[in-house]
């Protein structure tokens, strides 16, 4: 795990060092760099030593000098590909790197090839001298960040936007619609960033640059798409049981595999304890365990997580989160953030993974499981959205969730009001938007008047439509929703929040639900077995049954929320309207929210909240 950087443009090394330092937090083992003078081309790299410490430095050459490359991640699959490529002729220098590995697998395979058989998370840059080609590329669902900007003659990329400031030839502001898009969604989507010429490279995507003539080029490889079986396979309840417990027990195994020590991290519910087991199951030495705890019993998952451990018999650590420590975690982590994201588990990921580097640098976590396998709460409202948008009359909506408002408000998580307030808002609105009006910080229809800016939806909620249609006009109500949460919720909010706050503390974190097998399973499943009468994660539920404890699996599903909502109300978390709303909340619509939420008349807590973040980022540009 590491961070990257590169430019190509003016020779200047102090640059480049500037810019590689500002990712340090990424890569506490080692800096390295390679500047040719001759094509501009400038290559930086923080290491955080994982696998083959001691010959995986970088950046690294292949044998022949070629290729180098400056590489993020883990490719998990490396030592079969390695055994695959030698095989074939190719000569490696490096006793088990997976560096290396891409290298080789680039000058065996090309560019399709090797994507086609990397199973991990990455983000690298690897230059081809004799073709004078940069080749950047990311894994399929975004886990590792790459951002690049063109500016003033310069083509730069990094890990994080953070390295641009320290280019001369580099700005960062925000721009209208990203930041319409942030308030929209609770983050900014697909390939835009919140600052104007600065892009992702998406998830699944690769791109060229020749040096010599300056063409681009960039290619998705891979993209989420539902594929559910039909006819007699989709009813075989059993073999996807038998081939999901399969295929999970190999992620978590191969994820296992570092020369430094590996833990999980667990809250008890049935994602991360499925890891637990298949750890436990992996390893003849005890499983090292952590989770985080909260002041607030409505959001404490800590007591759930200490009986899944006890069950295991894991060497188990827990850290809290209290309202007086949460003070002074906020401001440190909103200034380390790079590109805001609007979700307040941010502080708790923050304090958990700070806990983690205490005792090793590598976790493994259930992400992705909710978003796979239909977890949601979300879900489980689906059948009471289609019969009130069938039933209830348009001109009526409006009304119903004004009633729904008058509902006194309580910051527990996940209460009655909170639940009916929010799924009443968001069927004011057409299909298509009710996942984002759903856990956006702002309504699309309230967006304008908020902001004081035009707001044309069709361009803002863009990616969520077509996310939306993606199953094509027979696609389900479950089908499409997951379409949106594994796009682009999973990408751009969880896989981010995962990344951001786990490498603050220079801790890698790894994700066996995104494992390349177990998600081509996950597509194929039909989405009635994911959510069945009712029940959310039907199909994973059913393979653990037998494996995790009854009392798991029954568990009531919870998420790993943050009590902001009280934290406003009591003035724990300070927020003053800004002089200048600029690209904001416009003062007298932040002002009325603040009122309204400090004497519980409305809750407005992802609202404030997003703000929050925003003014922080705007303070530490």
């Amino acid at each position: 795990m590491c961070g990257i950087v590169g430019f190509v443009g003016e020779h200047k090394p102090d640059v480049l060092a500037a810019m590689t330092r500002a990712l340090a937090h990424r890569g506490p083992d080692g800096e390295g760099a390679h500047i040719d003078a001759g094509s501009g081309l400038h290559l930086g790299q923080r290491r955080l030593a994982i696998l083959d410490i001691a010959g995986g430095v970088q950046p690294m050459w292949d044998a022949d000098r070629r290729c180098v490359i400056v590489f993020n991640g883990q490719i998990y699959n490396h030592a079969e590909l390695r055994r695959e490529l030698e095989a074939a002729g190719r000569r490696f220098l490096t006793d088990h790197s997976d560096t290396e590995v891409i290298l080789q697998a680039y000058l065996a395979w090309g560019i399709e090839g090797m994507h086609r058989r990397f199973n991990g998370m990455w983000a690298f840059a690897l230059y081809d001298t004799a073709k004078k080609l940069l080749l950047l590329s990311r894994d399929r669902f975004g886990e590792k960040p790459l951002y690049y900007t063109d500016q003033s003659n310069v083509f730069a990329f990094a890990s994080e936007t953070t390295a641009f400031r320290q280019h001369p030839a580099l700005t960062l502001s925000p721009g209208a619609l990203p930041v319409q898009k942030y308030f929209a969604f609770g983050f900014v989507p697909g390939a835009a960033s919140i600052y104007d010429r600065v892009r992702k490279l998406p998830a699944g995507a690769w791109m060229t640059l020749d040096l010599a003539t300056g063409a681009r080029a960039l290619r998705r490889y891979w993209s989420f798409e539902l594929a559910p079986d039909e006819g007699a396979r989709a009813a075989d309840v059993g073999g996807y049981v038998e081939e999901l417990r399969a295929r999970l027990k190999r992620a978590v195994a191969m994820r296992l595999a570092a020369d430094v020590p590996v833990g999980v991290l667990l809250s008890g519910g049935i994602d991360s304890s499925s890891v637990v087991h298949f750890a436990a199951e992996s390893t003849n030495q005890p499983v090292k365990t952590f989770s985080i705890g909260f002041d607030e019993p409505s959001f404490d998952e800590s007591p759930y997580a200490a009986r899944v451990a006890t069950h295991y018999k894991t060497e188990h650590v827990v850290d809290h989160l209290t309202l007086a420590n949460a003070a002074g975690i906020v401001p440190e982590m909103l200034s380390r953030l790079d590109e805001p994201i609007a979700d307040s588990s941010l502080v708790a990921c923050y304090l958990l993974f700070r806990h983690v580097r205490r005792h090793l640098p590598v976790v493994l976590s259930g992400d992705g499981g909710d978003e796979l396998f239909a977890g949601y709460e979300t879900f489980k409202g689906l059948r009471w959205a289609k019969l009130y948008d069938a039933l209830v009359p348009h001109r009526l909506r409006s009304a119903l969730s004004f009633v729904a408002g008058l509902l006194p408000v309580s910051h527990r998580y996940m209460s009655l009001d909170f639940k009916v307030k929010r799924m009443l808002s968001g069927l004011r609105e057409e299909p298509g938007l009710w996942n984002p009006a759903w856990i956006g910080p702002l309504a699309p229809r309230d967006l304008a008047e908020a902001l004081a800016a035009p707001a044309r939806t069709e361009e803002v909620y863009d990616d969520a439509i077509a996310a939306w249609n993606a199953t094509g006009p027979k696609g389900d109500l479950i089908d499409r929703t997951l379409q949106f949460y594994t796009r682009l919720y999973l990408t751009d909010d969880v896989l981010v929040k995962s990344d951001r706050t786990a490498m603050m503390h220079s801790v890698e974190a790894r994700a066996p639900f995104l494992d390349n097998d177990v998600v081509d399973l996950a597509r194929r499943i039909p989405s009635r077995l994911k959510l069945h009468n009712g029940t959310t994660k039907f199909i994973l539920k059913a393979a653990m049954t037998g494996l995790l404890p009854d009392w798991v699996l029954a568990r009531r599903k919870q998420g790993f929320g943050v009590p902001v909502g009280q934290w406003l109300a009591k003035g724990g978390l300070q927020l003053e309207p800004p002089a200048d709303s600029g690209y904001s909340i416009a003062r007298p619509v932040l002002e009325r929210m603040l009122a309204e939420h400090k004497r519980s008349a409305a809750d407005h807590r992802f609202a404030l909240w997003a703000q929050l973040v925003l003014q922080s980022a705007a303070r530490h540009a």
